[in-house]
This record gives C-alpha cells, structure tokens and sequence, in this order.
C-alpha cells in the first residue's frame, strides 16, 4: 500500500524510474496518459514502427510538443523528455533505463524484446500477452535467472486475476475458479475482420470504423483472446485448463458462485482450481442482466460452517448451498493502470503475477474448413481461432500454439473446428520464435516435472 510514497521518495531523490514504452497502440496510449502524471516516474523513450503515429498519440494522450521533441535519449535523459524513435532495439539497449514495457501484441516481437531486455538486465513488464501465451513461462525463467523480474500487466485483466487469486489463498480459502466476463456465443468462433461487424453493431457504437482493427478486435470476439488470457492466468497461479477448455457459460455477476462450480456440485465446471469466461449473451444471444463483460472474479470455497455464516452476514455472494462465494472486480482499466506494475517491480521487486509454470496452452483451430496451400493469418483474422487446452494434451498431441499459426502455409486439409499441428504447417525452424517455443517444450514438458518441482 505505500508505492506512491516510495515513488515520491524517489522524485525527491531526483531518481525517477526511468522507463522505455515499445508500442503505441491503445495499451501504450492509455499508459502515455497517466505516466506523464505519474510522480516518480519518467517515460525515457517511446519506440514505434510508425513515428508520426506514435508522436500523434502523445498529443492525443495530452503531452505538449515541447515535452517529446529531444533529439537523441541522452537529451531526454537530461532534460526529462521522452524520445520517440522508431529503433526499439536502441531503447532497450539504453543503459540508464530500469523497465521496458512491451506492448506491440505481435508474438513474435514480443519475445525478442524479452530476450533483450533480459540480456540488458532490465525488468521487463509483458502487456504482450500473446508472448506470454506462446512461451512465457520459458521467458520468465530466463529473466529469474539474469536476476530481472519479468511481469504480467497490472490493468490488464490477467493480472488482476493473479492478484484476486492470490487474495483468496493468502486468506487461506480454496481456489475454486478464476476468471473473467467476455460476450459470447458458439457461433463467434467463425467471426473474421469481414463479418465483425455484424456483432459490434449489436452493442457498441462505432462512428468511424477506421478508427480501430478489426483483426484485433475480432481476436476478442471469436474467443482467441479469453484463451490467452486464460492461459496466462494458468501459467501464472498453477490453476489448470478444463480438458475441453472454456465453456463460457452465460452467468450475472450475483450468479457467478453457483455457475463457476464444479458440476458435481451443481455448476458447469468440470472439476475445482480451473479458470473460466463467462458470457455476457445466453446461447439465444440475449443480454445477461447483471453481467460482468468486463471485469473479473475469484470463486473460493467457506471450508468451516462459521466461514460460510460470514459470507453471508458480510453480504458477499454465495452460491445456493452457502458453501462456495464470490469477489468481482467490474471492470479493468488497462493503461491506465499500468503504472501499477512498473513500480512494483522496480521498488518492490515484484511482478505483478507471472509464469511459474506450463500448465495451458493456446492451440490454433479452425474457424472453417481450411485446404492445404492457405496461407494461415494468425489471431483474429480469417483462418483460426485460439482454443485453451491443457499444456500436456497439447504436447502430447503436437498442437500448433496459436501465437505461430501467422504467415505459414498449410501442408494438409484441416477441418473445421479442428485443432491445428505443427505437421499440418510449413514452418521455419529457426525462426527465433519457433526455437524458443521448442526450448519452452523441452523445458516444461512431463519429462521435466520432477525437476521443475525441485
């Protein structure tokens, strides 16, 4: 509880964290927003592929020219500007900062950012989740190792998820389930950029439709996004995938206890310690009343008759029998929030929820029958969509992860529905990406367990 007072100590000190943003897209500009306000804090540099964009959202997050107009990073050192360049690579290598901030949400460059920031010696706080997804529990070791602290993103809802999952068991209840709200419905899983539209229009009001990706905002709608997600929150809190993955059951925030339960019990979860979405829309597609679309949850178990007379005296929210309750957040504020986690790990040594393990994975399937010769175009576009499975099952049946099902041919008929494999693709097996994805694998699978768990 004391973070703003050491970052005023550290203003005092004239020793504000010194950070570098790469990306520029929504995360980035919410966190460009509140960083700039932010006591203790400096944004050294901010890198994007695209320079006058990324000087465009300055201004739009509320920054003056004259504060991001220095001509090299030692001038902005100096003067306490932010330099804007389009050479991450510069950035992260600049020894006077403590903490990059990896938002671009490319897989791919995500890792490569991790693994040089983690070759520099800096922290490093991972708003690319989808890094995270494909092989973050391999990156977090090597950041351990380098004596680096590597961090899910606080405002982003995995790693609130984290922080109520570990409430729950620092106050000595059992973790039932985890998880968080989404809109859903069976058919979105064959939602492209194309036809998306058809959804948003039903509940968002979207003027000016060049204003925002729709491959992006697809990945949230066909439930790519709720496997990452998940998967981060697994791998994060050993919490486990349920053998069929998510089952998005339509539940309101005050329903959660009795639906986010095992179904020996009455709810819709096959077995306790599991992460779960549910959906705001029930499978006619009406809306929920009630739901929690954004915002996240705990279910944890009263293990005491005494516990259980508590839940309800203290007004929480337990199931029918009175045995298992519910915490909700209603919703999450992602950049705006972020400063969060670059001050716990750089004034407290500690991330905000990250990869202790490889317990789910993210498996690229397909949204309609797929014919070999396609071009595969990765999360939220025309091909796959990204299902959460258990990380065993998925080694073991050689799944592709989704995080490299983008730009590679398929080599075989797949269809739809089915989960993708590497031997269905054509890959490269010295892309950086597919190599550390194969190093996670021999590092984390069940051959390993015994000396993970020493």
């Amino acid at each position: 509880m004391n973070l703003f007072a050491r970052l005023t100590e550290r203003e005092s000190a004239g020793r504000p964290i010194r950070i570098g943003l790469i990306g520029a897209g929504k995360f980035g500009t919410m966190f460009l927003t509140q960083v700039r306000r932010t006591t203790g804090m400096q944004l050294v540099g901010l890198a994007d592929l695209d320079v006058a964009r990324a000087r465009s959202k300055l201004m739009s997050a509320g920054w003056d020219a004259a504060q991001f107009s220095a001509g090299s990073l030692g001038d902005a050192l100096k003067a306490r500007t932010t330099f804007v360049t389009d050479d991450a690579d510069a950035l992260v290598g600049c020894p006077d900062i403590d903490v990059i901030v990896e938002a671009t949400g490319d897989p791919k460059t995500g890792i490569h950012f991790a693994l040089k920031a983690i070759e520099c010696g800096k922290h490093i706080v991972m708003v690319n989740v989808e890094a995270d997804a494909l092989a973050g529990p391999l990156l977090a070791r090597k950041a351990r190792a380098a004596g680096v602290i590597y961090s899910l993103a606080w405002g982003d809802q995995p790693a609130l998820i984290c922080e109520q999952v570990d409430w729950a068991r620092a106050c000595g209840f059992k973790v039932i389930s985890a998880g968080k709200g989404t809109r859903y419905h069976p058919t979105y899983h064959r939602s492209n950029p194309d036809t998306v539209w058809d959804i948003l229009d039903k509940y968002l009001k979207i003027d000016d439709r060049q204003s925002i990706n729709p491959k992006m905002f697809n990945s949230f709608i066909d439930g790519t996004k709720s496997g990452i997600e998940m998967t981060a929150v697994c791998n994060a809190t050993g919490l486990v995938p349920q053998t069929n993955g998510l089952g998005f059951p339509p539940a309101s925030r005050f329903e959660l206890a009795d639906v986010c339960k095992p179904a020996a019990e009455g709810g819709a979860l096959e077995m306790a310690g599991v992460t779960e979405v549910v959906s705001s829309v029930d499978r006619e597609e009406r809306d929920v009343a009630h739901h929690l679309a954004m915002g996240t949850f705990v279910v944890f178990e009263g293990e005491s008759d005494y516990a259980r007379r508590c839940f309800r005296e203290y007004h929480l929210m337990p199931d029918r029998s009175g045995r298992y309750a519910a915490l909700y957040r209603p919703t999450h504020m992602i950049g705006l929030e972020l400063g969060i986690s670059v001050a716990s790990v750089a004034l407290r040594g500690e991330p905000t929820g990250a990869p202790t393990g490889f317990h789910s994975d993210v498996v690229a399937t397909a949204k309609r029958d797929l014919k070999a010769g396609e071009m595969l175009d990765g999360e939220g576009g025309f091909c796959v969509w990204g299902k959460q499975a258990p990380a065993q099952s998925s080694l073991d049946a050689g799944h592709l992860p989704l995080g490299l099902a983008h730009q590679v041919r398929l080599r075989s008929d797949v269809a739809e529905g089915a989960m993708l494999r590497w031997s269905d693709v054509d890959y490269d097996p010295n892309d950086l990406a597919v190599r550390v994805r194969r190093e996670m694998e021999a590092a984390f699978g069940r051959r390993n367990a015994a000396a993970e768990a020493s």
